[in-house]
């Protein structure tokens, strides 16, 4: 036997024989050799543990390739959940693909083509933004919506004190918390009310020469019902500091969809005098955060020695005019799909399933907003429901698919699935049947 295993390996082909193959040689040109010589070894590695016949690294090399250098994978979002902060919150919209491919390439971002000298980087995709929100007399973009409040903290209250509700000192995620954020900044806290009530006379009697300005945050991702008491913007904007709103979901106007969610629009209307707010939620653009309002607010973050170390790239400027500019996005197709085309679309999948031998049935559902936006709301949805062991090969298939578990049954909910991926959704569930 020891014999006929060294044989084996032997007519196990070598490296450099493997990477001249014309699929592999093909793929290196496109992927990097790096990344195809990878394959190849751990294909000779399973070769020689006997896994696959020497005949087959070829294939298997070939099989194990990834789809890009990169080594993210695309996920179909079938969560129930539109904004997936762990699967990259929105989806880009076509028409911003389209726009970051062209960008990838040499651009004019910081340069006037017409005269040949430098020019406002971003000038086209910050005046889409003022055209959206017409309140605003200026704009800037940052990094993501925590670059946009310590950027407001660095420029308006460097060394001062930044007036805030106790209830509205959030936690935003992975452990970060708007009062460490700000104190990192070197700014003073100046906490007023409590936690379930904080009137406009709390605020008024903290406002001193030390002020720099008032911070509104709207706690995103939490709800406090029952005896409760918050100040209004309006109520705030008299009190001759700076009112920075920080309204997080990124809605430029009203929602009717969305009552209780602030939008930028409305937050300038009453008087705030800079908004702040990602881009990647409901915005439905690339991760960046705005900055919305009063021109010369607007420009003294934007000339912060700091703001070029937040500041965003080409692609991420694309992406967002494309989103301003451009039809509606997949977070705003999903947040308006109707319920019962919904249904009707997971009748389709179930029974196509039920024919390829899957344990399917069509379900109704409830979807969330997510990424921090919209709590409680709850949107009628339509889910696949099959077995609940297909979680994990839906995971670790091509493409991956996640879902969500509940009562022992896999939900594959279509709110957050495009119409035009229900055929690769339905394959992919085959797919995990089979296995």
């Amino acid at each position: 036997m020891p014999v006929v295993a060294e044989d084996g390996r032997r007519r196990i082909a070598r490296t450099d024989v493997l990477l001249a193959e014309p699929r592999l040689a093909e793929a290196a040109g496109r992927l990097g050799r790096g990344v195809v010589k990878a394959a190849v070894v751990a294909a000779q590695r399973r070769a020689r543990a006997g896994e696959i016949p020497p005949g087959a690294v070829a294939d298997a090399a070939v099989a194990a390739l990834p789809v890009t250098a990169s080594g993210l994978r695309p996920v179909i979002n079938a969560t129930g959940v539109l904004l997936h902060t762990n699967l990259g919150r929105a989806p880009l919209s076509d028409a911003a693909r389209e726009a970051v491919a062209l960008a990838s390439g040499a651009t004019d971002v910081e340069l006037d083509l017409a005269t040949g000298r430098r020019a406002r980087r971003g000038r086209s995709a910050l005046a889409a933004l003022v055209e959206r929100v017409p309140q605003a007399e200026a704009a800037h973009v940052v990094n993501n919506g925590a670059a946009a409040l310590v950027l407001a903290a660095l420029a308006l209250a460097p060394g001062r004190e930044i007036v805030i509700s106790r209830g509205e000192m959030v936690e935003i995620g992975d452990g970060f918390r708007i009062p460490e954020l700000l104190a990192a900044t070197g700014a003073r806290l100046r906490e007023v009310g409590t936690t379930n009530r904080t009137a406009p006379e709390d605020y008024a009697a903290a406002v001193g020469e030390q002020t720099g300005f008032i911070l509104k945050v709207h706690p995103s991702n939490f709800r406090i019902e029952g005896f409760t008491r918050g100040a209004d913007v309006a109520e705030l904007a008299g009190l001759g500091v700076p009112v920075v709103a920080d309204i997080g979901s990124g809605l430029l106007a009203h929602e009717p969809l969305l009552p209780d969610e602030p939008d930028a629009a409305s937050m300038l209307k009453a008087g705030a005098h800079l908004v702040t707010a990602s881009g990647d939620k409901l915005l439905g653009g690339p991760q960046c955060g705005l900055v919305l309002g009063r021109e010369d607010l607007v420009r003294r973050l934007a000339r912060h020695p700091l703001a070029r170390a937040l500041r965003v790239g080409k692609m991420t400027l694309a992406a967002l005019e494309a989103t301003l500019r451009g039809p509606r996005t997949p977070a705003e197709e999903a947040l308006h799909a109707d319920a019962a085309v919904l249904r009707e679309r997971a009748e389709r999948i179930a029974a196509r399933l039920r024919d390829g031998g899957a344990d399917a049935v069509a379900v109704d559902s409830e979807a969330a907003v997510g990424g921090g936006g919209a709590p409680g709301v709850v949107l009628p949805s339509a889910a696949v429901s099959v077995p609940e062991h297909y979680a994990a090969r839906l995971r670790r298939g091509v493409p991956a698919v996640m879902g969500r578990v509940e009562d022992g049954r896999c939900l594959l909910d279509l709110r957050p699935v495009p119409p035009e991926r229900d055929g690769d959704l339905t394959e992919a569930i085959l797919a995990a049947a089979a296995r």
